[in-house]
């Protein structure tokens, strides 16, 4: 038996886990050689590509997994160090499987991997994943499986794929500028908070001319820019409200116009307006989903916008008008597969992950940069003013609360709000969501839902105004919270 034990690493989505004590070359070999298998051979396809973040970690990985896909006959195209969306781009611009070597904002200890089918589509738990765990671990288990990690007569084709190397950055780069209309824009200073992550590389191609592209109206102070996998100022997770106050200590000091901080491998974005506050994320998918539904509207089509359910109410309110708002449950695959049975332009979850269908149904935190720069640029109000349009209500942040019977705490909740509201809402989309709103007073809504890995009870509350959504955050914690006592 090996000493890995795949079901620790490989989950719903994605392969997370510490290096190489759970993870290494090994089983990064083993997985090359199922994903061969189990995505490459029935599409057809006859490469992959792959690429990494900046962990120190990453060469060894990625070599150990060309090794395995190699060993199928497939060949490997290897785009280098890039950002998760970098990579999404390269699937989706090659049409062709792909691979990412990052474990995001976890710490550096971790690697892990992201992997889609050409055109940049998910692959997760019931779109290949649980067949590419079940496969790897036979191979570790039983020292090669047919010989396939170790050169024996059954490891694939005699003729062994290839490695090449190519530099997709100024590709990627000028394919997200056409995806945005930058022309007219006022001059703007902005602070970017890299992290030590890939934005470091990312920025100066898309903002700046590192690739060769012309220069915008922008000046860029950048923080952290150093490519830095042991993440040596903070960590690179902006969604923690501790990794932000640098950032927003450093746009007041440079009295700049808007701050951006991006997590370690740059898929997702967050914005800090002048004053340096945190701009909701919600905010944040009002914006870009109106930009986008604007732009189907003025070419004659009717668009459909994707919203995970804890979003806030203000993205329903402001685009229901203009568009088709469809809910979804929270995760990328939910989102991306949503988007795509409705033919969705645009997606927003509260984590700040941002989908567009013109970047093949996958999240881009540096497009979303670019429709916030671009609507910044094109008006002259302060950012906190434009923030402003779109968060009207107030809302809780989510909070976790430790339980061991999360199920019976949630029907507790339920229970008790039905009682007291019977005119409530209450759908169970993704774990317990009641809604107080239309045509009541006072409006409200919470969703509490359960930890898919953890045993926590994860709550979310928006109101109209401040007092009631403090009062209901209180009121639901102190269900739970007593409930499970």
């Amino acid at each position: 038996m090996s000493d890995f034990d795949l079901s620790r690493i490989i989950k719903a989505y994605d392969v997370r886990g510490i290096v190489p004590k759970e993870f290494s070359a090994r089983v990064a070999e083993a997985v090359g050689v199922a994903f061969a298998r189990v995505v490459v051979a029935p599409e057809g396809a006859s490469r992959v590509v792959v690429g990494r973040d900046m962990r120190d970690s990453g060469p060894d990985l990625v070599a150990g997994f060309a090794r395995g896909v190699t060993s199928q006959g497939v060949d490997v195209l290897d785009v280098g160090m890039c950002s998760t969306d970098g990579l999404y781009f390269a699937s989706g611009h090659l049409d062709a499987p792909g691979v990412m070597f990052t474990a995001s904002h976890n710490p550096a200890a971790y690697n892990g991997m992201k992997l889609c089918r050409a055109g940049a589509r998910p692959v997760g738990q019931d779109t290949g994943l649980a067949e590419i765990r079940e496969i790897a671990q036979e191979l570790l288990d039983d020292a090669g499986v047919d010989g396939a990690l170790d050169g024996g007569e059954d490891a694939g084709p005699a003729a062994r794929g290839s490695v090449s190397r190519r530099d997709l950055l100024g590709d990627y780069a000028g394919f997200l500028r056409s995806l945005v209309d930058l022309s007219g824009m006022r001059p703007l200073k902005v602070v970017v908070d890299a992290g030590n992550g890939m934005a470091g590389l990312t920025v100066p191609a898309v903002l700046g001319d590192a690739a060769g592209l012309a220069g915008l109206p922008l000046e860029v102070v950048p923080m952290y820019f150093e490519l830095d996998g042991t993440f040596p100022n903070h960590e690179a997770n902006p969604l923690e409200p501790a990794n932000l106050l640098d950032l927003q200590a450093a746009v007041v000091a440079h009295e700049a116009d808007l701050g951006l901080a991006f997590d370690g491998d740059a898929d997702r974005c967050f914005v800090v307006d002048e004053t340096g506050a945190a701009v909701s994320p919600s905010a944040v998918t009002a914006l870009v989903g109106l930009r986008e539904v604007a732009r189907e509207k003025a070419a004659g089509r009717s668009a459909t916008v994707i919203a995970n359910l804890i979003t806030s109410r203000a993205v329903t309110d402001l685009l229901g008008a203009e568009a088709d708002v469809v809910r979804t449950r929270v995760g990328h695959s939910f989102i991306k597969q949503t988007m795509a049975d409705h033919g969705a332009v645009f997606g927003g979850e509260h984590s700040a992950h941002y989908y567009f269908r013109d970047f093949w149904y996958a999240d881009t935190g540096m497009l979303a940069a670019l429709h916030v720069l671009a609507a910044l640029g094109s008006q002259p109000h302060p950012a906190s003013a434009l923030a402003d349009m779109y968060t009207p209500y107030t809302a809780s942040g989510e909070i976790n609360s430790t339980v061991t019977d999360a199920a019976a705490v949630t029907d507790h909740v339920r229970a008790t709000y039905q009682a007291a509201y019977p005119d409530a809402v209450v759908d169970t989309l993704d774990g317990l969501t009641i809604t107080h709103w239309d045509g009541h007073h006072p409006k409200w809504w919470f969703n509490l839902r359960a930890s898919n890995t953890e045993p926590l009870l994860r709550l979310n509350v928006e109101a109209a105004d401040h007092d009631i959504m403090t009062k209901l955050r209180d009121d639901v914690l102190s269900l739970v919270r007593k409930e499970d006592a």
